[in-house]
């Protein structure tokens, strides 16, 4: 008889279970609130410079599409998710997905003070990484390519952004990140690159497809629109950012993490696993 692999599945290639998952999840958790400030923050620096690619990618595939409004999403929405892939498999802070560090907390392996380090340590860094790789595209000339469509469609999906009212972009900010943090479970679930990769790409393509918001590809994705329109409105960027950043916090923390820690963590008080 085979032993059983040091996961409870007979095959050591099979993928965690869910249970599994959820104890990986709240122990990255606590390596990640373990981690110093210097490193924190260059990884956050990353995780914003990475969600600004796959915004680029995404407004380059947009331009000037025959594919139709269905088609197109769905297209760029899969264009979109190089930035999570990059982020999970590169390696970086992302202030979404770091939403599942609540299970650890949840699970009282965290506090409150440490947590809430993480988030403000990290959401900075991602809007200057975005806001860097925005000056570098700029510079680039990429608003200015297929005769400046480039930057019109970057106008366009800002002005949309910008014209959400408070609740709606505080729903499609839930949504959003119950989609981005099922993407960054899902990964806890595979055991190489390509199964990571694999499983990144529908729900990010599906929350782009549908139109839902992200607040750290809205750091890229709206200045850059009100550089392509000429006008730079700080007021209306936060106002479209902090009801994102509370719908994110709101669908990653709780209707994922919160509800994971539920099904399989709570009552338990063991450390480590």
């Amino acid at each position: 008889m085979t032993a059983p692999a040091p996961n409870g599945t007979g095959n050591p290639m099979d993928a965690y279970t869910p249970a599994e998952m959820a104890v990986r999840v709240r122990t990255v958790g606590v390596a990640k609130v373990r981690l110093p400030a210097v490193s924190v923050l260059t990884l956050g620096l990353l995780a914003g410079a990475f969600i600004a690619f796959g915004a680029v990618l995404y407004t380059i595939v947009m331009t000037g599409s025959p594919l139709g409004f269905g088609p197109a999403r769905l297209l760029g929405g899969a264009a979109f998710s190089l930035g999570l892939i990059l982020v999970v498999v590169g390696g970086a802070e992302l202030f979404t997905g770091n939403s599942l560090m609540v299970m650890a907390w949840a699970a009282r392996q965290v506090s409150t003070a440490r947590l809430l380090r993480n988030w403000a340590l990290v959401y900075p860094a991602n809007l200057a990484g975005a806001l860097g790789t925005l000056a570098l595209v700029w510079l680039a000339g990429t608003h200015d390519m297929a005769d400046g469509a480039v930057g019109d469609t970057a106008a366009a999906i800002a002005a949309a952004k910008l014209s959400l009212n408070p609740l709606e972009a505080f729903a499609r900010g839930v949504l959003c990140n119950v989609l981005v943090c099922l993407a960054v479970w899902l990964c806890f679930a595979a055991r190489d690159v390509a199964g990571k990769v694999l499983v990144i790409v529908p729900p990010i393509t599906a929350f782009v497809a549908l139109g839902f918001e992200h607040s750290v590809a809205n750091m890229y994705l709206i200045p850059a629109g009100m550089l392509a329109g000429g006008e730079f409105d700080l007021a209306g960027l936060l106002g479209n950012l902090v009801p994102v950043t509370l719908g994110n916090i709101a669908g990653g923390g709780l209707l994922v993490a919160g509800v994971y820690w539920i099904c399989y963590l709570r009552g338990r008080t063991d450390e480590t696993d």
